[in-house]
């Protein structure tokens, strides 16, 4: 039997990857399985004042701590607990709590970028994109920044145009090439939910 399964959920910003996460996560014994966010790892703005910071493109993949993250997976899949970051995206920097989370057979990180960093790739056992219509996605986007970010439309707007477009259209698209089971139309499509399910066990009772 397989010690982990890691399973890679990327997409879009706004696709559903959080939502295809916590629906896959129901199919699943209760306990066995975690999920973790590539959103936990932007990298902390603490050193620059709160202009320095607005001006920060955060939808390039330099804004996000691959290493950190690789080396708390790789730990984790070894069977130790991790202590992962704690981000405050009003202020754009890391809590000085974290977060502690214990081994579980089962290993979910879902993120914008994930699929397109090579050394994250390899670890995966799973990789899955969720691909969904531009303007659906900027929909959700918008309604998200708003109701749990505290963003004023206007900002939200000038940030999509700006930033998040092009580096969809760079970084992120792009990468539904890489996965194994690509998931239309957002995260309750359940469906594609039970193929990826299918695919866990398979791994598992290998």
């Amino acid at each position: 039997m397989k010690k982990r399964v890691l399973v890679g959920i990327a997409g879009g910003s706004g696709s559903g990857k959080t939502v295809a996460s916590k629906n896959l996560t129901t199919l699943l014994s209760p306990n066995d399985s975690v999920i973790i966010s590539q959103d936990s790892y932007y990298k902390d703005r603490s050193d620059l004042d709160m202009e320095e910071r607005a001006a920060i493109n955060y939808d390039h993949p330099d804004s996000f701590d691959f290493d950190l993250m690789k080396e708390q997976l790789t730990v984790f899949l070894d069977g130790d607990a991790i202590d992962i970051p704690i981000y405050d995206f009003a202020t754009h920097t890391r809590m000085r709590e974290t977060e502690t989370v214990h081994p579980v057979p089962i290993v979910i990180v879902e993120g914008l970028m994930i699929l397109g960093i090579e050394f994250l790739r390899e670890l995966m056992d799973v990789k899955v994109y969720v691909d969904v219509p531009a303007d659906i996605r900027f929909i959700r986007r918008l309604k998200r920044d708003i109701e749990e970010r505290d963003r004023e439309v206007k900002s939200v707007v000038h940030q999509y145009l700006q930033t998040v477009r092009p580096m969809h259209e760079q970084f992120v698209e792009k990468t539904k090439n890489y996965a194994d089971i690509i998931i239309v139309e957002g995260g309750n499509n359940q469906a594609s939910i039970n193929l990826v399910q299918e695919k866990i066990h398979l791994l598992l009772t290998a």
